[in-house]
């Protein structure tokens, strides 16, 4: 089976051994071990190439292979393995591989493509008890994992093309086996939670490649829904029967879809039906209860009357973490605003000690709880953002405005090497152009900001250094009899003796 690594070049999961196992069809199969980190892209303004890269610090959740665990960001690894290979976009090669062939004219890869169009449905969510039109969700950084827009026309055109394995104008575009690999099972799943929910009837379930695999009243049904903001759909078959259905719906996180597939092959195979609507609806309901339920207990669990450990200032600050980038968080005339990627914007509201809520601006977006998190210097670390991951503070920028400034000839005097006199180390201070730069081995260079004729404040240029890192220059005359590199505790303070001078 081909790696995923022979084309995708540099690609790496978490787990050494997973990066070098990986296979397309794993790619396919939901089965790389990967819980699924989606907001890395939803939302986000990363490109399809970064998003992947970021793909190595996502943390397993399962053993390699051991279970089912959806995953988007391995299908747009797929996506990307095919653009590797064609030599061309993934949006490209859909477009002549099947859009063109199967005569889905009316069909693209981008939201984008919708502007100005005039036949277009809009997504609708519910909001606040009522059902409204919600902006679209440009996804186009995963658009592998689910992109497409079309109609029930070109949809058409896609069942015949499956239902005729691979058949499409009496000509075979795509051979028989290769069409019966992807309804081969790969992955088993477990029948319970929402399966259970949107599948009561289903005795046995399990993922292909790019498809749900199901029985259905002793048939084989083949099918896969999707979701995004104010839209879900469906696309169902019966091989054996040669019958299929489509199903459109521009409303958020509906299960009508479920409801309208079963109903459809109820009506084409005959025989009774059952009022599959109730029964989704109660199950649906159920679930929904159980999340008021939720939102009931967390409201329990707030301790009133309790105030922050800090000013709102000393909350602001950039919080950052190696997956998912940066969340940031402001002051604005004493309340507190936060940002994460392109779409999570929004105030955060004292809810109990150090721990806020944001709500997001969003219509469909919701809330999440901010814990901040001190350390032992009193001042904030860490910000764990509920449902996106734990962020450390970043440092602020070192100060790099000299207090004093001094001329050329008095920054010459400091120029030379320093040695300590215990534990062997030296370092050295020189003159790049107008400033002083202090180079200890295996470190990178540290520019001297003068805070005074002979104290010099340590930085990095263009990096994050924390404060308290000093330079002490003792003199007798012009030349340098001590050096005293001052650290933070715990570090020592150590003193250096010139060991030569500048020629």
């Amino acid at each position: 089976m081909t790696k995923a690594t022979l084309h995708l070049r540099g690609f790496q999961l978490f787990d050494p051994y997973a990066t070098r196992e990986l296979t397309i069809r794993d790619l396919l199969s939901h089965r790389s071990g990967l819980a699924r980190g989606d907001l890395l892209w939803y939302g986000s303004d990363l490109s399809r190439e970064e998003i992947l890269r970021r793909v190595r610090f996502l943390e397993p959740s399962w053993s390699f292979r051991a279970q089912y665990g959806y995953q988007n960001l391995m299908f747009l690894a797929a996506g990307q393995v095919v653009a590797a290979a064609s030599g061309r976009s993934w949006d490209d090669f859909v477009r002549a591989r099947i859009f063109e062939p199967l005569s889905m004219t009316s069909s693209n890869t981008s939201v984008k493509s919708l502007r100005g169009l005039d036949n277009v449905a809009s997504p609708h969510a519910e909001v606040k008890d009522t059902v409204r039109v919600i902006p679209w969700r440009d996804i186009d950084n995963i658009a592998p994992a689910g992109s497409i827009n079309s109609n029930v026309v070109d949809m058409a055109h896609w069942l015949r093309f499956n239902l005729g394995r691979g058949k499409a104008g009496g000509r075979q575009l795509v051979s028989d086996g290769n069409i019966g690999e992807l309804w081969q099972p790969n992955t088993a799943l477990r029948i319970e939670g929402p399966n259970r929910l949107l599948f009561p009837d289903v005795h046995l379930m399990s993922y292909g490649m790019g498809w749900f695999l199901q029985d259905y009243r002793s048939r084989l049904v083949i099918q896969h829904g999707g979701n995004i903001d104010g839209m879900s759909a469906m696309v169902a078959m019966m091989p054996e029967e040669k019958i299929g259905v489509v199903i459109l719906t521009n409303m958020n996180g509906t299960p009508l879809t479920s409801v309208l597939m079963y109903r459809a092959f109820d009506q084409l195979l005959g025989g009774g039906t059952k009022d599959w609507s109730a029964q989704i609806r109660k199950s649906y309901e159920a679930q929904v209860a159980q999340g008021r339920e939720a939102e009931a207990r967390q409201k329990a669990q707030r301790r009133m009357g309790t105030k922050p450990s800090l000013a709102p200032s000393e909350y602001a600050g950039t919080y950052v973490d190696s997956m998912y980038g940066s969340f940031e968080v402001s002051e604005q005339e004493g309340s507190l605003r936060a940002r994460y990627g392109a779409a999570f914007q929004g105030t955060l509201e004292h809810w109990h000690y150090d721990t806020f809520q944001a709500k997001w601006d969003g219509p469909t977006l919701g809330t999440a709880m901010v814990q901040f998190v001190l350390g032992a210097d009193g001042k904030v670390a860490e910000a764990k953002v509920q449902g996106i991951a734990d962020f450390n503070r970043r440092p602020p920028p070192a100060d790099t405005t000299p207090v004093v400034r001094l001329d050329a000839a008095t920054l010459g005097r400091y120029v030379g090497a320093y040695r300590t006199q215990g534990t062997p180390l030296e370092v050295e201070v020189q003159m790049v152009g107008d400033q002083l730069r202090l180079t200890v081995p295996g470190q990178p260079p540290y520019t001297l900001v003068a805070e005074s004729p002979t104290r010099f404040r340590l930085t990095i240029p263009g990096g994050q250094m924390p404060g308290g890192f000093f330079v002490d220059f003792a003199m007798d005359g012009d030349r340098v009899r001590e050096v005293t590199l001052t650290q933070p505790s715990p570090r020592p303070v150590l003193t250096l003796q010139p060991v030569r001078r500048a020629p």
